[in-house]
């Protein structure tokens, strides 16, 4: 999948990226993360949650209990979208279509996985996983069943914490750390490794 992800042109986004970003982790995770899209820096290295909203996560998940290492973490969009500013690239948000035209590897990740928890990290995520009728603001932190998983939790990406207002920050970062100690008392729960 990996290597057949390379040659996908669902969406327009293949256009510009500079590749496909697959998931990666540990491919017996009883969790697995999802979050939205590559960012530029993981457009460039082609891995997965390696710039600084993967930085924060794994320190978060380090803080609540979850080692990296028992992981697996994708995005909903395998494609960075984004739009030129002088010589950075910015965050496009992606459309639902490159969502719906991702979905197909999202679900093989998940059925290759097959994770006992989903934790979708922001509202592109809860839409591939979820679908639209889910809102992260309404349920952070909250589990709730899908056709993909027994156990999804919707929480924020770990962006959003990155562009809140220096001031909130931390009590952001401290929130998310919560919604993520759900997550490791859950496994625990279930006699899972965290």
């Amino acid at each position: 999948m990996r290597k057949a992800v390379q040659e996908c042109q669902g969406c327009e986004l293949y256009k510009n990226a500079t590749q496909a970003v697959f998931g990666r982790g540990n491919v017996k995770a009883a969790v697995m993360f999802v979050g939205e899209q590559p960012g530029d820096v993981e457009d460039r290295n082609g891995k997965a949650f390696s710039g600084p909203s993967g930085n924060l996560l794994m320190a978060a998940l380090q803080e609540s209990g979850i080692d990296p290492a028992t992981v697996y973490f994708t995005n909903a969009v395998k494609h960075f979208g984004f739009q030129e500013r002088g010589k950075r690239r910015l965050h496009k948000k992606p459309r639902i279509l490159d969502i719906r035209a991702c979905r197909p590897w999202l679900e093989a990740e998940i059925g290759t996985v097959q994770p006992a928890v989903i934790v979708c990290l922001g509202s592109s995520a809860t839409v591939s996983v979820a679908g639209r009728s889910y809102k992260v603001t309404e349920m952070r932190g909250k589990f709730i069943a899908t056709e993909l998983a027994p156990q999804v939790m919707l929480t924020v990406h770990p962006a959003s914490i990155l562009r809140a207002r220096p001031e909130d920050r931390e009590l952001q970062r401290k929130l998310f750390v919560n919604d993520l100690k759900k997550v490791a008392k859950y496994l625990r729960s279930m006699g899972e490794k965290t």
